[in-house]
């Protein structure tokens, strides 16, 4: 698993790639009020905006970590049950799946070890 500096995670798994976003991103942010998806089956640059979680006055925008095409978005996304959304999400649950265009890139990209101390060293307790 890897993250990027944004706090969203990535977790490679054969030909395609699970996305998520780190619970640290979403420490203290409280009940998922919406979630919407910008056009999201398609191939999409890294950086590109993919979907939007907004809690009351507050969003996040949820970028692409790489190149690649999305796959297929979460189920749990198209419920309109915000408690079942923000618990999935806090189980560091996958919001949608992607075929890399390059599945061996790890350019700027974290791997999970070095994101929890680079967390630990920037908010200790």
């Amino acid at each position: 698993m890897y993250f990027t500096k944004d706090h969203y995670w990535i977790d490679f798994r054969g030909s395609c790639a699970y996305v998520g976003v780190s619970n640290f991103k979403l420490i203290g942010l409280g009940e998922i009020h919406e979630v919407s998806f910008n056009d999201p089956i398609n191939f999409k640059t890294k950086g590109e905006i993919i979907a939007w979680l907004k809690f009351k006055d507050y969003k996040i925008d949820l970028c692409m970590p790489i190149d690649g095409s999305v796959i297929q978005i979460n189920k749990i996304f198209s419920h309109k049950d915000r408690k079942s959304i923000t618990s999935h999400l806090e189980k560091s649950g996958w919001i949608f799946t992607l075929m890399p265009a390059n599945p061996y890139d790890r350019n700027d990209l974290v791997p999970i070890t070095e994101y929890l101390a680079m967390i630990k060293a920037q908010y200790p307790k």
